[in-house]
């Protein structure tokens, strides 16, 4: 096969991959989902949290709180009337999306990156990578950090403190009241630069 033969090929075998890689998103991605989190989970703004590559379990389980009024916001809204299949495919689908690209470096990335990995041992803070990972992957049943936003972390580092987070554990209550409002946003800032 000639050299411009297999270039050819080769271009068709990546664009059917890309296809497969990228399915098309489910209805209700795209009627209620991507004018905030856009239609990859990249999100339309900078308070709207990055879905792409977030676990599936962690999703569907921050939905279905919404849904039955446990976690509290805008997103009850949302999803009131939605079935559950509906937004079990909108987790599936978002989770399965490629991770956005990550934030620059700002200027408190050293500080944010000394908290996540170290923590307080001052103020009495643990490592969020304890619980997060060392990467800010997360699990299912703690989010992946990584790549987010850092005005939507940083809000949600604030909604901990002010005990507005009502539906997950008490541990991010306790330690985001320690946090000072400079730690909480070099940690965010950190986190969205990481890969």
């Amino acid at each position: 096969m000639s050299r411009a033969l297999l270039a050819i090929a080769l271009i068709f075998v990546a664009a059917g991959l890309a296809r497969a890689q990228s399915p098309e998103p489910p209805a209700i991605v795209k009627t209620r989902c991507a004018a905030c989190h856009g239609e990859r989970g990249e999100s339309a703004g900078e308070d709207f949290p990055r879905l792409a590559a977030q676990h599936e379990a962690y999703l569907a389980k921050q939905l279905a709180d919404f849904k039955a009024g446990r976690r509290e916001g805008i997103m009850q809204r949302m999803v009131r009337g939605v079935a559950e299949g509906d937004l079990e495919a909108a987790a599936r689908y978002y989770s399965a999306q490629s991770v956005p690209a990550p934030a620059p470096k700002s200027e408190l990335h050293d500080v944010g990156r000394f908290v996540f990995l170290r923590g307080n041992p001052w103020a009495k803070i643990p490592a969020c990578k304890a619980c997060h990972g060392e990467s800010a992957h997360g699990s299912a049943q703690l989010p992946r950090l990584a790549t987010q936003n850092a005005a939507y972390l940083e809000r949600q580092i604030r909604e901990f403190t002010q005990r507005k987070r009502t539906n997950d554990n008490e541990v991010m209550h306790s330690i985001a009241e320690r946090l000072t409002a400079l730690e909480a946003r070099a940690v965010a800032e950190y986190l969205a630069t990481l890969p």
